[in-house]
């Protein structure tokens, strides 16, 4: 069972990203603050959950926690501020859009860059530890899946809509036949051989 909080009775907000290691696309960023009651058999780090029922916990996320928000980072930035950074902006971009001001972080990962003067705590794996790490996970993950799958109807031939923009062979095999694209992360060293083509 995911531990509801870091310390006893202060208002946490669970901070996690998605699409760091992609070769496409943006960041995606979240941050969640959930209610003490807040419980859902399912919620669990978003890599650990099928992606049918990720969706639906998403749902169950907006609808039942305090507050929530997303933040993006987009490829080009990404290309220019490097990916861990990129990161750290989403995260907080995301919580830029918190109705309600934390009194501390709970973030995914052992890094992170200081929000105002806000206290933070990095937590290997948090999102399989803390749910409101997880409640982000779940909506970073989603919200940039989504976003993926607009992308796939610009550049089909990258099947995004299946690897989200992920370095799968089948994703790698396209960037062979058909270059990189704008959306593709050039910072990443993708292909060193081939002419990018222009679209």
């Amino acid at each position: 069972m995911l531990k509801k909080y870091y310390i006893r009775k202060q208002v946490e907000a669970g901070c996690d990203e998605a699409g760091r290691g992609c070769y496409a696309g943006p960041v995606f960023a979240a941050a969640v603050i959930l209610p003490p009651k807040f419980y859902h058999a399912d919620l669990n780090d978003s890599k650990q959950v099928p992606a049918e029922k990720r969706e639906e916990l998403r749902i169950f996320i907006e609808k039942n926690a305090v507050c929530y928000a997303v933040g993006m980072v987009d490829n080009d930035e990404i290309d220019v501020i490097n990916i861990l950074r990129a990161s750290f902006k989403a995260m907080h971009i995301a919580l830029d859009g918190l109705p309600v001001t934390p009194e501390a972080l709970l973030v995914d990962g052992n890094r992170f860059t200081p929000y105002k003067n806000i206290p933070h705590y990095c937590i290997v794996e948090g999102d399989a530890i803390y749910a409101s790490i997880a409640a982000a996970s779940i909506l970073a993950k989603t919200y940039r899946d989504a976003y993926m799958r607009q992308l796939h109807d610009e550049f089909p031939h990258y099947n995004w809509h299946k690897n989200k923009g992920y370095g799968t062979l089948e994703h790698r095999k396209a960037i062979e036949e058909h270059g990189i694209c704008k959306y593709h992360r050039k910072s990443f060293n993708i292909i060193t051989t081939q002419i990018e083509l222009e679209f």
